[in-house]
């Protein structure tokens, strides 16, 4: 499978209104998946939570991990409570009765259960910062991704001497590669590894 790289712009997110907010849709695979059919693989989307108290959509074929762009919120499931700050990501069965208390802007990538492997994490790095995205999923014969999200600052991500830049609140997606990572200034950076096995 041949390495690809691009950035994905603003103008190619998908916002929808949900009771407690808005959601905007970063990707979503394979292409032309529609979220509301429950019809894909993976999704990568941030929302912003306007209720104080508000329960999350059930979604049981689906494993999911949540962090916060900004803002604190408090999870329940169940008896089990945790609080979301920045930097830090929950990773939790989506079909768990959840909710959630706080007002915040999160950041949430789904992968589909027995199709999909994978992690999300947060990175920080200074000025002239440098990191190579190096696979850890477990998941022989799949398709690799790579999806990079500029929470702070900028960044760079290249493939094979090809390279996209991207801003804070835009992103960068790889496949089949161990990208490298860099930035001019000190940022932040949600990354999301996910294997679709074949």
């Amino acid at each position: 499978m041949n390495a690809t790289i691009r950035r994905i712009s603003p103008e190619e997110y998908a916002a929808s209104r949900w009771s407690g907010g808005t959601t905007t849709q970063i990707a979503i695979a394979p292409a032309g998946a529609v979220y509301a059919e429950r019809n894909f693989l993976w999704r990568v989307s941030s929302a912003t939570v306007e209720l104080e108290t508000s329960d999350f959509t059930p979604l049981p074929d689906y494993e999911r991990f949540l962090s916060t762009l900004r803002g604190t919120i408090r999870l329940t499931h169940g008896e089990e409570a945790l609080e979301l700050n920045p930097g830090s990501v929950h990773r939790f069965d989506g079909g768990a009765p959840t909710r959630s208390e706080g007002i915040c802007t999160d950041f949430n990538l789904m992968l589909r259960k027995g199709r999909c492997a994978g992690q999300m994490v947060c990175l920080r790095l200074g000025e002239g910062g440098v990191s190579r995205l190096s696979q850890t999923v477990a998941a022989p014969e799949a398709k690799r991704v790579f999806l990079v999200y500029c929470a702070e600052g900028d960044g760079e991500l290249s493939v094979e001497g090809t390279g996209v830049r991207f801003a804070a609140g835009e992103a960068a997606l790889a496949e089949n590669a161990e990208p490298l990572l860099r930035c001019a200034s000190a940022s932040a950076f949600l990354i999301c590894e996910i294997a679709e096995t074949i």
